[in-house]
């Protein structure tokens, strides 16, 4: 089991280890700013979060719905405390002032790429990524995006054996939104599994339970 730390808890000597996300130093200690699971990278100690919202950042592939649509652009939800802006610039279409509803309208779905995140927390997509398009099938479920690391794995393990056992298609959006298509009794077996990683994302051993869950 990894260790679970509450905010304020000393996680290491500042002597020896660099304070990394999560944590904070103060004197010659490093202790945790938030609720998580304690994890060390290097000379970097980080908290990883147990919950919480999404926080973005440039370069993150999300997956977005449209909420409001202007002339020129359109507000898209994104899962995160604030509302992005898609502007008809930085998408694969080209579009006449006044046509943006043509392409895409409130309730649309969409992935895009986080193209810049200011300090008012100003968020600007683009739609032109490899990855990005309008999405026009499959479903849509959400976990919480602190567990969107241990959906992927390392090297991108756990989505490598969740396609591999259910012959599903799957993108995982940063942002705690995924993607799937495939035949309708393989993806209600995905989403299971999701859902259990979601919940035991804190625990070891649990690629074994997913592979024998899933008929490995």
């Amino acid at each position: 089991m990894r260790k679970i730390v509450l905010p304020g808890s000393e996680v290491g000597d500042a002597k020896s280890k660099l304070p990394g996300k999560g944590t904070f130093k103060e004197g010659d200690k490093i202790y945790a700013s938030r609720l998580g699971i304690l994890s060390e990278k290097g000379r970097y100690i980080n908290v990883i979060p147990l919950s919480g919202v999404y926080d973005p950042n440039s370069g993150d592939n999300v997956i977005g719905v449209v909420e409001e649509v202007y002339r020129n652009a359109w507000i898209i939800d994104i899962n995160a405390p604030y509302p992005a802006f898609l502007s008809a610039e930085n998408v694969p279409w080209k579009i006449a002032y006044g046509e943006t509803l043509k392409y895409l309208k409130v309730g649309d779905v969409i992935i895009a790429m986080i193209s810049s995140v200011d300090e008012a927390r100003n968020i600007d997509l683009s739609m032109k990524c490899k990855a990005c398009r309008k999405v026009e099938d499959g479903i849509i479920i959400e976990i919480q995006p602190s567990k969107v690391p241990r959906v992927i794995g390392k090297n991108s393990s756990m989505l490598a054996t969740l396609k591999k056992y259910t012959n599903c298609w799957i993108f995982v959006g940063q942002n705690g939104r995924i993607w799937i298509k495939g035949e309708d009794e393989n993806v209600n077996l995905l989403i299971k599994a999701i859902r259990k990683i979601e919940d035991e994302a804190h625990t070891f051993g649990l690629t074994e339970r997913i592979i024998k869950m899933l008929g490995g």
